[in-house]
C-alpha cells in the first residue's frame, strides 16, 4: 500500500489557505491529507512564532507531517518542527533564512533584488516599473483564478519581516526545495545558489513562475508526492 502522508500546506506573503485551494484537491487524488493553513498576516500583533503556532495548531495530532512552504512560508515553517512529527520540509519557491537574519534584511543579504532585475533586463521587462502582481506573480495563473486571488489577499503585515530568524540552525529534517523556472520574483538561478549556499541541498526545478499552487497544481501535487 502506498505510504499516506498528511500535507501541510504554508502559503507566502498574505498568509491566505486559499492559495492551496487548486493543489489540496491533487493531493487528496493521490491519497494523502492536505491542510491548508491560514496565517495572521494582516495582524500587525503577530510575529513568526505566531505564524508557527497558527501552522502548528492546523497540523494538530497528524503525524508524518510534510511541512510544504511556499515563498515567506519559508520563515515559519522549520519554527514548528520542534512540535510537529515533521518528516520533510519542502520549500516553495521560498526564502531560506539564515540564523539571526531578519526578513527584511534576507533580500538584500541574498542578493535577490539584483538576481531580479537582471532577470527583468533578460526577458524584456523594465526592472524600475511600478510593481504589478499580474506581471509579477501571475503572469500563468489561469485568468479565472487570477481575477478571484486579486481579491482575497487580506494584506501583508510587516512585523513578521523585522524579526530576527530565531533558530540556530536549519532543523534536521530532510529538506527539498522546489523551484519555477518561470518565477520572476525569485529567478530559478537565484534559488538555486541560495539553496546550495544556504541549505547544502541540490534545488529540483518544474515549470512555472512564482505562484506554482494556482498555476500547475497537478505537476507540483506529482512532484511532491514523489
Amino acid at each position: 500500500m502506498p505510504t499516506t502522508r498528511t500535507y501541510v500546506l504554508v502559503p507566502g506573503a498574505g498568509g491566505s489557505a486559499w492559495y492551496w485551494h487548486r493543489l489540496g484537491p491533487e493531493l487528496r487524488r493521490r491519497g494523502h491529507e492536505a491542510i491548508a493553513v491560514e496565517l495572521p498576516a494582516a495582524d500587525d500583533q503577530a510575529g513568526l512564532r505566531d505564524y508557527a503556532d497558527a501552522i502548528v495548531t492546523a497540523a494538530g495530532d497528524h503525524r508524518r507531517v510534510v511541512l510544504v512552504a511556499q515563498s515567506m512560508g519559508g520563515l515559519s515553517a522549520p519554527l514548528t518542527c520542534d512540535r510537529l512529527d515533521a518528516e520533510q520540509i519542502v520549500l516553495v519557491n521560498a526564502m531560506i533564512p539564515a540564523p539571526g537574519e531578519t526578513g527584511g534584511d534576507w533580500w538584500t543579504a541574498t542578493g535577490q533584488e539584483q538576481a531580479r532585475r537582471e532577470l527583468d533586463r533578460r526577458e524584456g521587462r523594465d526592472p524600475d516599473a511600478p510593481f504589478d502582481p499580474r506581471v509579477m506573480f501571475f503572469h500563468d495563473v489561469p485568468a479565472e483564478v487570477t481575477e478571484q486571488g486579486l481579491t482575497v489577499d487580506p494584506g501583508q503585515s510587516g512585523t513578521p519581516f523585522g524579526e530576527p530568524w530565531p533558530l540556530d540552525g536549519w532543523p534536521d529534517v530532510s529538506t527539498r526545495v522546489l523551484c519555477g523556472r518561470q518565477d520572476r520574483l525569485f529567478p530559478v538561478d537565484f534559488q538555486i545558489r541560495v539553496a546550495r549556499e544556504r541549505l547544502g541541498v541540490t534545488a529540483e526545478t518544474m515549470p512555472g513562475g512564482h505562484l506554482l499552487a494556482l498555476s500547475r497544481p497537478a505537476e507540483l501535487a506529482t512532484l511532491l508526492t514523489a
